[in-house]
Order: structure tokens, then C-alpha cells, then sequence
């Protein structure tokens, strides 16, 4: 393989970000047999299947290093014609970002209404969970992510955030009705709230409460997959759960939660990771989520 065409990787990276072949076709403004073609021809020059068929489409190992090459080469592109004054037409510039929903939900948000808009940034965020979202770098789908993985993805840079700390709280009545003896106990047998399947802090305070490196929380268990739901089904009743300090604080101060270990609680470290790329544009973005998350720090560095 003497060279990737231009062309046919970027054909690919349509595919990906645009989930089908047809809906590639018209953000390309060419056919679906075109869009078919050029594929078929990259996997054939590299001697690789690059593509899962499915809806929608997703990478597969091989693929995922040519999509990641794709979005650097059309970040590089974009940056040096708007250097040479040649950006006319060009369109937005296009950062998809990983970021956790505690962060989406409080302080993250308001980073980017600090990101200069000349030329115009359009934001794609992938909600997905800080322990997780480095692999979304690794494979090419986002170019940065809001991550607790201090050690550098290949290709990336990192930057310290801070600590997001956890509190363990319920309702008043709920902590009444399930946590009346000793917390450690009852812990594990109260009905607990988590976020989803990956979210595993919940379990993680179990066990540092108990001392036990076996322990979880409780098999009743209502996921709910939303920041604001999750904190709804807290102050509802459903379960105890760890909340972000920021988030609970109010809560607390009103009377609609409590904390049910007074004293004891999680700090998750946030890193900004993403790619090392020379891009004005990621740098700004970069710069503003830095100051952002320096803003909802607390004195003792954690929010």
C-alpha cells in the first residue's frame, strides 16, 4: 500500500459519523453506490475490512486507526487554509468532545459559551462515563474528552481538572425507613439509584465504607440514565445515591436530602485529554474548559 486517497478515507469517516451509507451519500452530495465504491476500495487497498455492516455503521479495529487519521487530516486541512486566508466556504468547525453527565450537567456547559465563534465551532458532546471515555479517543469518535484516566491515550495530551467529590445522600424518609441500624450494613441491602451499567460509584463507596473489597450495594437497583432524573430519584425516595457536592449542596440546605455517612465520601479526579493536534480551535476549547472547571473548584480543589 503506497498511499491512503484522500478521497476514499474521507468517505469513510462520513460513514462513520453520518451512521449509514445513504446518509453519507447527501452529506457528500454523491451516490450511495459511489459512497459503497469508495469503501469497498479502501478496505481492498488496505487489505482489511474497515466497516461493520450494521445500523448504524461502526468501526471495526482497522477501521478505527483510518477514521482517526481522517478527522486529523481534514482538522489539519481546515486549519491551514484558514491560516492562508482561504476559509470562505469552509463551513463551522466540527469538535466532537466525550464528557461525563455530571460534568454535562453543572459546569461543563458554561466552558463552552466561552469558546471564541469566529470562525463558528459546532459542539457534538458523546455523554459517556469519565472512566469510560478514553476509548472513545482511542478509537477516532471524539477528538478530546472530560476523563478521570490520568495516563495519556496514544496521541493525546492530558491536563489536570480537579476533584469532583461525592456525597452519599437519600431523602430524609427514606434514610429513616432503610438506614436505621449501622450504614455499613444497611447499605448493602437498601435500594440503591445508579446512573447506568458502567456507573459503578455506588459499589465503589460500599466498599470503602465496609472495608470490604467484595462489597456492593444492593441487588434492588433503579438505573436511571439521566443527571437531573438521577437526582429527581434520590430526592423522590427511590434509593440512596452519590451525588457531585455542587449538586447536592442545595438539596441538603433545603431539607429534601440528607447525608447518610456523614463524613465519608468519594473524589473522583477530572483530566482533559485530546489529541495533539496544532488546531486553534481545540486549543480555545481546550483553554475554556481549563478555566471553567478552575472556576467550580472549591478552595479545597474539589466541586
Amino acid at each position: 500500500m503506497d498511499e491512503l486517497p484522500v478521497d476514499q478515507v474521507r468517505t469513510l469517516l462520513a460513514v462513520i459519523d453520518e451512521g449509514t451509507f445513504d446518509a453519507a451519500a447527501a452529506a457528500l452530495h454523491v451516490t450511495p453506490s459511489a459512497v459503497s465504491q469508495r469503501v469497498k476500495a479502501l478496505e481492498q487497498r488496505t487489505g482489511r475490512v474497515l466497516l461493520m455492516r450494521t445500523k448504524p455503521v461502526q468501526a471495526t479495529e482497522s477501521g478505527e486507526v483510518l477514521v482517526r487519521f481522517a478527522r486529523q487530516l481534514v482538522r489539519l486541512e481546515r486549519d491551514a487554509r484558514a491560516e492562508l486566508g482561504m476559509a470562505e466556504g469552509l463551513g463551522p468547525v466540527r469538535l466532537p468532545i466525550a464528557v461525563n453527565a455530571d460534568s454535562l450537567a453543572t459546569w461543563f456547559l458554561p466552558a463552552l459559551t466561552g469558546v471564541p465563534q469566529d470562525p463558528p465551532v459546532c459542539f457534538e458532546l458523546h455523554r459517556e462515563d469519565e472512566a469510560h471515555a478514553t476509548e472513545l479517543l482511542r478509537d477516532g469518535r471524539v477528538m478530546a474528552a472530560v476523563t478521570s484516566q490520568p495516563v495519556p491515550v496514544a496521541g493525546c495530551t492530558v491536563r489536570r481538572l480537579g476533584l469532583v467529590r461525592y456525597l452519599p445522600v437519600a431523602s430524609p424518609e427514606f434514610a429513616a425507613r432503610h438506614l436505621r441500624d449501622a450504614v455499613e450494613r444497611d447499605l448493602r441491602k437498601a435500594p440503591v439509584v445508579v446512573f447506568d451499567r458502567l456507573d459503578l460509584l455506588q459499589d465503589e463507596f460500599v466498599r470503602v465504607l465496609t472495608g470490604d473489597a467484595a462489597a456492593r450495594a444492593s441487588a434492588v437497583r433503579h438505573y436511571v440514565p439521566t443527571s437531573e432524573g438521577f437526582c429527581d430519584a434520590a430526592t423522590a425516595g427511590l434509593g440512596w445515591a452519590m451525588l457531585p457536592m455542587v449538586q447536592a449542596d442545595p438539596l441538603l440546605e433545603a431539607g429534601e436530602l440528607v447525608v447518610i455517612a456523614p463524613g465519608r465520601n468519594l473524589e473522583i479526579p477530572l483530566y482533559w485529554q485530546q489529541w495533539k493536534l496544532d488546531s486553534p480551535a481545540l486549543s480555545m476549547v481546550a483553554d475554556a474548559v481549563v478555566r471553567a472547571a478552575a472556576r467550580a473548584l472549591g478552595q479545597d480543589g474539589s466541586f
